[in-house]
């Protein structure tokens, strides 16, 4: 009686363990090949599409502050009623984070936050391995940084009523930062562990097709909003 209650005993965690390995296998062979799904692609395009927002930042400090010592110089992104960055800078949604008297423009901490996404995109690169809970902080602070974004140009295209070019720019390259982000961290950081659809997808390429679909509704959204107004 013992010797058999033995035998069921050990069966049960081999048969746990054949599971798993099972599991697992199924899990290899569902995850994306090819050089679109490596860590170089996926991270040099995180890192050019840093690059161009930290480059935008630091753009946009600089002319918020001349349009702080010259208040009613024009800037020179300044084309027309509808694209206007002194129309932007002027309004209260370009500075948000406020200490008593302080204020602080929003390209500052475009700076600060773009500075981040540069340098992780470099360690991935480098191919260095990330602990799960950075690869899970850095896609959150990329989804915050796009509804961040998205939040801004909304008021720009339904409040403000004007446009910001170097805004448009910012707000385009935070979308494909997100995206590359997106797809590192699942084919090259295998987050979530268990995301079969996810994977499928990436490995199917349909993420390529929402990319596009996704970019091509930001375009439309804006000239059906202005686009009347943006070429006069």
């Amino acid at each position: 009686m013992s010797s058999t209650g033995n035998k069921a005993a050990n069966s049960a965690p081999s048969e746990s363990a054949a599971t798993t390995n099972t599991a697992t296998a199924e899990l290899v062979n569902l995850r994306p090949t090819g050089w679109r799904h490596g860590a170089t692609w996926t991270y040099l395009i995180m890192l050019l599409a840093s690059g161009v927002a930290l480059l935008v930042s630091f753009i946009l400090s600089a002319e918020t502050l001349q349009l702080a010592r010259h208040p009613n110089q024009s800037l020179g992104c300044d084309v027309n009623a509808v694209l206007s960055c002194s129309t932007v800078a002027e309004s209260w949604q370009s500075e948000i984070v406020k200490f008593g008297e302080l204020s602080f423009p929003n390209a500052f901490f475009g700076i600060a936050a773009e500075s981040v996404f540069v340098t992780i995109a470099v360690i991935g690169l480098a191919r260095m391995k990330m602990p799960r809970w950075f690869a899970t902080c850095t896609w959150l602070g990329s989804l915050a940084a796009l509804a961040y974004s998205y939040w801004l140009t909304s008021q720009s295209l339904f409040v403000i009523n004007a446009l910001c070019p170097w805004c448009l720019v910012l707000m385009f390259a935070t979308t494909i930062q997100f995206m590359a982000v997106s797809h590192a961290t699942v084919t090259v950081q295998h987050l979530p562990s268990k995301a079969r659809r996810l994977l499928t997808c990436y490995r199917l390429n349909i993420d390529l097709m929402v990319d596009v679909v996704w970019v091509v509704a930001l375009i439309t959204l804006i000239l059906v909003k202005d686009g009347a107004m943006l070429f006069r």
